[in-house]
């Protein structure tokens, strides 16, 4: 019989969290599965729950405190939730429900002893696990002390360390309710904890078992060191027995108590190999009932495992679906496009849909597959050269996955005579023409765009987008395009080879390529600077930036004295750059003119940083520092053996990476600049189907794919609970971090620079402008909150175009992502800064205000005491 109060946990499924919260409704669904026994055991559900907080009116007022606390506010966290504990505690269990958990008792047996556990609604979900977030009590007896200790879960409702999860997560505290599961107690020979997949690599193929004798508290508390087992293919592959010297029973009057382990017994297996095998082939049945990896929790009684409870391993990266069983090696899209934080669906669906390659999404973020480049040896070596001279770690990961022998195919190479698809394009002249041709051409495709779009609306847009994505991805492919980026590329390469052969330089194109023309991200961060002469000038102006706040502070500038001059130049400045913003390749991005605050602390740092006129001294500066460089380099050369000869081939490439590898910039522009065209009329789109009641907000169709999006422009219909379910993935995935190459398998490689040539305790990465500089390190996560100094280096996760503004205030430059022609990169090599990209946790392992050596030309960087 199904109470308000009280359900079997046999009548729960996984179904069922809002009544029975997560923990319930994870042990009902395991009861159902065929083969897994689970202790017999009832929940108190959230309905009593309820009516217990209904019974304290003043709970009210301490949430609505407790919501608006800073959760880094450890202290205020502490105090207000033991108050809230306390209220709660103090609450008498209402006669009904005392008397409905005495019935479910007796059904059970009221003398036996019993788990008591808390289940809120917010725990064990996929995207959220709130593992040891509320309390547990085990070996509990009597009617009484059953009661106090529900009690005691509805409380631990608010624990420190809940409520302090719960506001990181954005998960609001009155819309979670707590359950109690009441369980039979188990008194087992052994327990521990089964993932089936390993949580440090991701591997779904490999389970791992801890184990240790006695109760699980012994291994939850640290108190001991678990026996860790390794499994694949049913087989135990890997074993650490650990020296066990404690354990956790229970007394026979209720509770716990810690006891020593017998001598002989401490190194004794918890298990055997067989009964590890066994667990693991119950692990699977219950990962395939739930649909993902979970981690479980069991106990071993008289050689018979009792399940306690599982919940999804929720640290794992997705894996993208391949539609087969084959072997698939992915690798990240967000390391090369120096975005790595995660998308939403209309973004992911649309940087789909406008690539020049097949890419498959997960986690929020999008992958290539490069299993079939990786199977030809041909291909497998053209690949990891292109990856090696752009981000060495994902070389090393791809090579990590390729030493398996057995994981990647091997397949032929292509027939002999026969081209290789997607070879090297034709090489093009030294003509600056062929860039502005290229340049123009851009223009012309984004302004026909412009013009076309204005008229289309309704399912017609989508007709007419669709058209539009085949432009974007002719003009992205243009050969003649290609061949201008290779050209830079190749001259850069080519330049830091020789040099360094000849000359014993290092990565000397650094130098050659400063103030290279036709940069547009370059000149996007030195034109902001033309925009601080402006205001700099007017102290009405900079008085009135200082308090910005609201987006739509233009209009309100141009009422301050030397207002409308210095409005017209941000407006001028939005008019060529106001399509970017950080995170450019997701379209539900805000842009610079739909946020132009974000300019604002950049544009005033420009103020006090510089001295009028410091946009056009810098450029000149940057020319000449090359120009020296050159003649330099080439009077070097003519001193050599064969010297005339190395010296003009030296010029030639001079020549051509000056003319070509500015525009290595361009493509980027064109495509950021097209995003912004669609996502204005997919937004007024938006704004008709708000004002048809069709959508609660415009942001929503930032949940849907593009074609989710079609379909309701057409139907005029939407699933709300659709658009929730991907707001509660987002926001799951963007605490994940994403592999640079990760496998059909789940695992994450992470790749390794191996190497032994850096002083202890330097912080390895990749050299990418050369220069060695020290100055404090400002670790800065959003571009808005930068508040820069002059001699300051920035240390982040990683630089887009976006970025750029703040690069002519800087000095150095430290990121976790980035490779040699990632535009952090190149950009850094513009404005000389020396930087050094690809350092695996720098915005954690250097401290914000720490003094730091960035040593740009050897790629590492030194934390000063």
């Amino acid at each position: 019989m199904i109470e308000r109060y009280v359900w079997e946990l046999r009548d729960a499924d996984e179904t069922q969290v809002a009544v029975v919260g997560g923990k319930g409704a994870h042990l009902g669904g395991l009861s159902r599965i065929d083969g897994v026994r689970v202790p017999e055991g009832f929940c108190v559900t959230t309905d009593a729950f309820r009516q217990v907080m209904a019974e304290a009116p003043s709970i009210d007022d301490q949430l609505d405190q407790l919501s608006r606390l800073d959760p880094d506010d450890r202290e205020a966290v502490r105090r207000l939730s033991a108050q809230v504990r306390r209220t709660i505690e103090g609450i008498a269990v209402p006669d009904d429900l005392a008397a409905a958990i005495t019935r479910a008792l007796g059904r059970l047996g009221e003398q036996a002893a019993y788990a008591v556990r808390s289940s809120a609604t917010a725990e064990d979900l996929p995207t959220a696990s709130f593992a040891g977030q509320q309390d547990t009590y085990l070996n509990v007896m009597g009617r009484a002390e059953i009661l106090r200790h529900v009690s005691r879960c509805w409380a631990s409702l608010f624990t420190e360390r809940a409520v302090t999860y719960r506001q990181r997560n954005g998960i609001d505290h009155r819309t979670v309710r707590m359950a109690v599961v009441v369980q039979r107690m188990a008194f087992p020979q052994a327990s521990g904890v089964l993932f089936t997949a390993d949580p440090v690599s991701g591997n779904r193929k490999v389970a791992t078992v801890d184990a240790g004798f006695g109760l699980g508290e012994a291994l939850v508390s640290g108190l001991v060191n678990p026996d860790v087992f390794t499994v694949r293919d049913g087989e135990v592959v890997a074993k650490t027995i650990a020296a066990k010297q404690r354990a956790v029973q229970a007394l026979p009057a209720g509770g716990t108590q810690e006891v020593a382990i017998d001598a002989q017994q401490q190194q004794q297996p918890a298990l055997t190999d067989a009964q590890v095998v066994r667990l693991v082939e119950l692990g699977r049945r219950i990962e395939a009932h739930f649909g993902r990896p979970q981690d479980i929790e069991w106990c071993l009684v008289d050689d018979d495992f009792r399940i306690v409870q599982s919940r999804p391993i929720t640290t794992l990266f997705p894996v993208p679906e391949a539609g087969d069983q084959e072997n698939h090696v992915y690798v990240s899209v967000g390391h090369q496009q120096m975005m790595t934080d995660a998308m939403k669906p209309l973004g992911l669906s649309m940087w789909q849909l406008t690539a020049m390659v097949p890419m498959h999404a997960a986690g929020g973020r999008l992958f290539v597959d490069a299993t079939r480049r990786l199977s030809s040896p041909a291909g497998r070596a053209a690949l990891l050269d292109v990856m090696g001279k752009g981000d060495p770690l994902v070389r090393d990961a791809l090579e990590t996955v390729l030493d398996r022998d057995d994981f990647v195919p091997s397949l032929p190479d292509a027939v002999p005579g026969r081209p290789a698809a997607g070879g090297a394009p034709a090489p093009i002249e030294n003509d600056p023409a062929v860039v502005k041709e290229l340049i123009e051409r851009s223009r012309a495709s984004v302004a026909a765009l412009e013009r076309d779009i204005r008229t289309r609306t309704g399912p017609e847009l989508f007709d007419f987008l669709l058209e539009a994505f085949d432009e974007h991805k002719r003009v992205l492919g243009d050969p003649l395009s290609v061949q201008a980026i290779m050209a830079g590329m190749d001259a850069t390469w080519w330049l830091n080879d020789k040099l360094q052969e000849w000359l014993g330089e290092k990565n000397a194109a650094d130098t050659l390529t400063l103030s290279a023309p036709d940069n547009i991200t370059s000149e996007m961060g030195l034109a902001l600077l033309d925009v601080a002469d402006v205001i700099r000038a007017r102290p009405e102006v900079v008085a009135f930036l200082q308090d910005v706040e609201d987006e739509d502070f233009l209009g309100e500038l141009a009422k301050v004295a030397g207002g409308a001059e210095a409005r017209d130049a941000i407006e001028g400045y939005l008019d060529r750059y106001g399509m970017r913003c950080v995170g450019e390749i997701d379209i539900t991005r805000p842009r610079w003119s739909e946020r132009p605050t974000t300019l604002v602390p950049v544009l005033l740092d420009n103020v006090r940083n510089f001295a009028p006129g410091a946009a056009a001294r810098r450029f000149e500066e940057g020319r000449r520092k090359a120009q020296e460089k050159e003649d330099d380099v080439l009077a070097r050369l003519r001193a050599l053996p064969d010297g005339d000869r190395k010296a003009d081939e030296t010029k030639r490439m001079i020549d051509r990476v000056r003319t070509f590898i500015g525009y290595r910039e361009y493509p980027k522009y064109g495509i950021v600049s097209r995003y912004f065209v669609y996502k204005q009329a997919l937004l007024a789109e938006a704004e008709r189907l708000v004002a048809a009641d069709v959508l609660p907000a415009k942001e929503d169709i930032f949940y849907l794919t593009f074609q989710e999006l079609h379909d309701v422009v057409r139907s005029h219909q939407v699933d709300g609970r659709l658009v929730q379910q991907r707001k509660d993935a987002f926001r799951a995935y963007q605490a994940l971090t994403p592999p640079r190459v990760l496998t059909s398998d789940g695992e994450a490689v992470t790749g390794a620079y191996r190497r032994d040539d850096v002083p202890a305790g330097a912080l390895v990465g990749l050299p990418v402008s050369v220069g060695t500089v020290e100055g404090r390190a400002r670790v800065v996560l959003d571009m808005a909150e930068a508040d820069l100094e002059a001699g300051d280096i920035l240390v982040t996760t990683f630089t887009d175009p976006s970025w750029s503004p703040l690069f002519v205030g800087i000095a150095g430059l430290v990121t976790e992502v980035g490779g040699l022609m990632t535009h952090g990169a190149v950009i850094a090599r513009e404005y000389g800064l020396p930087a050094v990209v690809g350092v695996a946790q720098a915005t954690r392992l250097i401290r914000d205000g720490q003094r730091i050596r960035v040593h740009g030309t050897d790629g590492y960087v030194e934390i000063l005491p």
